[in-house]
């Protein structure tokens, strides 16, 4: 049994971070939460993600900004790193709800509690309840690929770490079942204004447009929970800083590389990947690729996607309902590394691990061993983007979404950072053996920057991310 206090520790950086000192950055820290179907869901992933991008992006006008503010928000890991949420409070008095932090995505909406199709286990958003609360439309709904929303577009007071606007969102009335996972109740679009199905700002965007933030920038570090035999319900998943990085989560420099393009998606151009040591150059065209926090997978074209499978022995491509799915032995270690025209960043072989599939999935009656399913799948050919790059990188590198001048921005993980200090392998990229500067970043489109919050805010920062740790190890043993 945990006592009492041990579970005050474990809680401590949700309180912290709840509201953190306003100094231009604000640090949010992230939750997981897992699905006891992981892998049985990953067809429905896959084809969820063929349609969400299954458009192209609208050009927005690009915006420049000066610095004021920073906030940082906990991140949950959901599913065993399936998805990642914050904290946002929303009305007046706020009220709390875990949603999924999604920058390939930009609308923000919450179930309501007028919503008998949404998940029982998750809270529902009561507008009766908010003094500030003013529906603008009756109607709209927003397709997600696995499912839609409908709801009530309004406006209302939405705080997210130290941070707090007025914004406009949708409060949901109806969702399509299992769109999100249990216990979450809405989503927090985090790419740009241009893809908007509310046609409004996003709250990071506001905060930026307003001079709110210090730096134009909003940065992620993700925790890895897929390499854990059991499944974790909700547990610390690493850190969102808005307004700034935070320097006690990576190693090095920052490289940034350009956006591809006008801000829509965050969208960079891979340049070549290397599976097994052999390495695969892509072309421009096929390379155009949206860096997706809401996205667990990578999503490659399809001639890709069978030329990186076909370097590894004994990998096959599933059919049926897993169709673009590559399965392959589970005693091999695949590893993968891909590069965005400057270093190439390590995937590490426990992310290309999605886990084991049961004879009833596989198609192939000729498998002489167990197998598992990649973490890269086929996403098919002439879609924009041609790639979408999901957690199952992002992990692997501390990430910096960038306004102004638009651009993504990559470093080393620090080994400080890592979610394998409870006694499993490493999340760093560079514990794979490669190094943040292998390969230089002589792109043109890239610079490099080591960026870091103020002092304080750093060390607040520090201190939540080894909390977490600590609250991670007891949501383990309950």
């Amino acid at each position: 049994m945990i006592s009492l206090p041990l579970v005050a520790i474990a809680l401590l950086p949700f309180t912290l971070a709840a509201r953190p000192s306003n100094g231009g950055v604000g640090h949010v820290p992230i939750i997981r939460r897992s699905h006891s179907n992981r892998v049985e869901n990953l067809p429905k992933a896959v084809k969820a993600l063929r349609k969400k991008y299954g458009y192209q992006a609208t050009n927005m006008k690009s915006k420049n900004s000066r610095q004021a503010s920073t906030a940082a928000v906990p991140i949950t890991d959901e599913a065993n790193d399936s998805s990642y949420s914050g904290i946002v409070s929303i009305g007046t008095p706020p009220q709390d709800f875990n949603l999924i932090l999604d920058t390939g995505s930009s609308d923000l909406w919450v179930a309501t509690t007028s919503c008998t199709s949404c998940g029982s286990d998750a809270p529902g958003f009561d507008p009766s309840k908010s003094s500030t609360y003013k529906a603008i439309s009756s109607h709209l709904e927003i397709d997600y690929g696995s499912g839609s929303v409908q709801g009530t577009v309004a406006q209302d007071s939405v705080t997210l770490g130290s941070f707090e606007k007025s914004q406009e969102l949708l409060a949901v009335t109806n969702v399509t079942p299992d769109l999100i996972n249990d216990g979450l109740s809405g989503i927090m679009g985090l790419g740009f204004a241009s893809i908007s199905t509310l046609q409004t700002t996003p709250f990071w965007e506001a905060l930026y447009n307003a001079n709110d933030l210090s730096e134009p920038l909003f940065s992620f570090y993700l925790e890895r929970y897929v390499n854990q035999a059991d499944q974790v319900g909700a547990a610390p998943g690493g850190m969102l800083t808005l307004g700034g990085t935070n320097s006690s989560l990576y190693n090095g420099s920052i490289e940034y590389l350009n956006l591809t393009g006008p801000p829509s998606y965050w969208l960079l151009t891979v340049s070549s990947i290397t599976v097994q040591g052999k390495t695969i150059a892509i072309d421009s065209p096929s390379g155009l690729a949206a860096i997706d926090t809401g996205t667990t997978l990578i999503g490659a074209p399809s001639p890709i996607a069978a030329s990186i499978w076909a370097q590894v022995p004994g990998s096959t491509e599933l059919t049926g309902d897993w169709q673009g799915l590559y399965a392959f032995p589970c005693d091999t270690n695949v590893t993968v590394y891909i590069s965005f025209g400057g270093t190439n960043w390590a995937i590490s072989p426990l992310d290309m691990n999605l886990g084991t599939l049961h004879d009833t999935m596989m198609s192939n009656a000729n498998a002489t061993s167990q197998m598992c399913t990649g973490g890269i799948f086929d996403i098919g050919i002439g879609s924009v983007p041609a790639w979408i790059i999901g957690d199952t990188f992002l992990k692997n590198v501390y990430s910096v979404f960038r306004a102004s001048p638009a651009a993504v921005g990559f470093a080393q993980l620090a080994s400080s950072s890592s979610s394998s200090t409870r006694s499993s392998d490493p999340n760093p990229a560079h514990a794979t053996g490669t190094s943040a500067s292998s390969s230089g970043s002589g792109s043109s489109t890239s610079s490099s920057t080591s960026s870091g919050s103020a002092s304080p805010i750093k060390n607040i920062a520090l201190s939540l991310t080894l909390l977490a740790s600590v609250a991670g190890s007891f949501t383990l043993f309950l």
